[in-house]
C-alpha cells in the first residue's frame, strides 16, 4: 500500500501571487501542442505560424469550453442559484468533455477565418492533444484530486486528506491511457496519410473509450454519485456520444480518398 506523497499544490509563489502545478500543467500541454503541431506542419501543408494561430484558439476554447463544461455538466445546481460563479475562475473547475467542445468551437472558427475544412484542421489537431491530456492528469494528481475507489490491490494509494482508505490511483491511470497510450496511438495512425475524418475518429474512439473504463476505477463525484445501476457515471455518458462519433467518423472515412503529405 501507498501513501500519497502531499506534494505542494503551488509550484511558486512571488508575493501575493501564487502558481499552482494545475495551471503549469496547462502551459506544458500547449506548449507540446506547439510543439507537436511544428513537427508535422511542413508535410501537411501548414505555416509555423498557422500552427501558432491555432494552438492560441484552441487554447481559449479549451479553457473556457473547460470551465463551462464543469459548471454545466457537473455543477449545474450551484450554477442555477449562483450564476456569476461561472466567471469565478479561481475557484477551480474544469471538465475534459466542455474542453472539448471548445476545442471543436475554435476549430469551425479557426476553418472559417482560413478557409480551412473543419475535419482538416481537427485531423490535424487531435495528435497534439493528448500529451497536454497526460499534463492535465498529472496536476491532478499533484493537487490530490479526482481520486479513485477503495482497492486492495498492492498500488493501492491512501490520500490522507480524504479517508484513510487505499484507493485507486485514477489519476495516474488516467495519464496513462488517455494522455501518453493515447498519444502513441494517434502518432502512430496519423504517420501515414489518412482519409478526412480518420485522425479525429480515432481520437473519440480511443479517448472514450480508455475514459469508459478508467472510470470503473474512479470516485464518482460526491454531489453527483451513479447515474444509473450503481455503475454508470456522468464521466461514461459524456463518453458514449464520443465512441458512436468516433465509430461514425472512421466508417465515414472508409470511403473517402486518402489525403497525400505535402511536400516540403
Amino acid at each position: 500500500m501507498l501513501t500519497f506523497p502531499q506534494i505542494d499544490p503551488v509550484a511558486l509563489s512571488i508575493g501575493p501571487i501564487s502558481v499552482h502545478w494545475y495551471g503549469l500543467m496547462y502551459i506544458v500541454g500547449f506548449g507540446a501542442a506547439w510543439f507537436l503541431g511544428n513537427r508535422r506542419a511542413g508535410r501537411e501543408g501548414w505555416s509555423a505560424e498557422q500552427v501558432s494561430d491555432l494552438v492560441f484558439w484552441c487554447a481559449l476554447g479549451a479553457v473556457l469550453g473547460g470551465r463551462a463544461g464543469s459548471v454545466l455538466f457537473y455543477n449545474f445546481d450551484r450554477f442555477a442559484t449562483d450564476p456569476l460563479w461561472l466567471f469565478r475562475v479561481w475557484e477551480g473547475g474544469m471538465s475534459f468533455h466542455g474542453g472539448l467542445l471548445g476545442v471543436l468551437l475554435a476549430s469551425w472558427l479557426y476553418g472559417r477565418r482560413t478557409g480551412r475544412d473543419f475535419f482538416t484542421v481537427t485531423d490535424f489537431v487531435a495528435p497534439a492533444v493528448p500529451l497536454g491530456l497526460a499534463a492535465g492528469r498529472l496536476g491532478n494528481f499533484i493537487g490530490g484530486e479526482l481520486w479513485g475507489r477503495p482497492t486492495d490491490l498492492p498500488w493501492g494509494m491512501v490520500f490522507p486528506h480524504v479517508d484513510g482508505l487505499a484507493r485507486h490511483p485514477s489519476q495516474l491511470y488516467q495519464m496513462a491511457l488517455e494522455g501518453l497510450a493515447l498519444f502513441a496511438l494517434l502518432w502512430w495512425f496519423s504517420s501515414w496519410p489518412r482519409p478526412k475524418y480518420a485522425v479525429s475518429g480515432m481520437f473519440l474512439l480511443g479517448y472514450g473509450g480508455f475514459r469508459f473504463v478508467v472510470e470503473f476505477a474512479r470516485e464518482p463525484d460526491a454531489h453527483i454519485g451513479f447515474i444509473a445501476y450503481d455503475w454508470l457515471t456522468l464521466g461514461q455518458v459524456l463518453c458514449i456520444p464520443m465512441l458512436v462519433f468516433g465509430l461514425l467518423l472512421l466508417w465515414l472515412a472508409r470511403s473517402r480518398p486518402v489525403r497525400e503529405a505535402v511536400s516540403g
